[in-house]
């Protein structure tokens, strides 16, 4: 009987505790990307999570992992600047839509670099489409010179936008499928 006391408590000192400035800026920058794209909210949290769980494999902790978690969960902001009809469409993209596409990186990180405890957070999500072969964007990053946390992200967000089934442009694959392409795809 003490223990579900103690229990309840608890749950109740976590409801009423106020949350950290930190967490209250991304629970805002969430909402405003929920309220405009509902249907993006399981994948940014997913990709949290996920990146999450990589970092703790690779043996993250504490304040690194927090912001690596962080950035999963807010990568795609930027995209409250792209247009609906682009964001939403079931096909291809051509070259200018794929401009306003790009654009999300830099975007996203300019609108969190507004907080300065998201400084970091900031810097990945700028960068969570460099490539390891320099092929990527918004800056052509190559290697090393993109940070971890930036390339934790993109590993998790191309694993969860190849499984999950929430894409208008194709059909899921499967776990094992998404493990073998990203392995495929490793070094470029």
């Amino acid at each position: 009987d003490g223990l579900r006391v103690a229990d309840t408590r608890m749950y109740e000192d976590k409801l009423t505790r106020r949350a950290s400035p930190d967490a209250q800026s991304r629970d805002v920058l969430l909402r405003a990307l929920q309220e405009r794209y509902p249907e993006l909210q399981s994948h940014l949290e997913v990709v949290g999570v996920l990146a999450g769980r990589v970092g703790e494999a690779m043996g993250l902790s504490g304040d690194v992992l927090a912001t690596i978690r962080r950035a999963g969960e807010l990568h795609d902001i930027g995209k409250v600047a792209v247009p609906d009809s682009i964001l939403r469409k079931p096909g291809d993209l051509d070259e200018e839509e794929w401009e306003f596409m790009r654009r999300h990186a830099l975007v996203g990180s300019r609108i969190l670099a507004a907080a300065p405890s998201l400084a970091e957070v900031a810097r990945m999500v700028r960068f969570h489409h460099e490539r390891w072969n320099g092929q990527g964007y918004p800056s052509g990053l190559r290697g090393s010179a993109i940070p971890l946390g930036a390339r934790i992200v993109a590993v998790c967000d191309a694993y969860h936008a190849m499984t999950a089934g929430n894409r208008p442009y194709r059909e899921p694959i499967p776990h094992d499928g998404a493990i073998a392409e990203l392995r495929r795809c490793a070094g470029t």
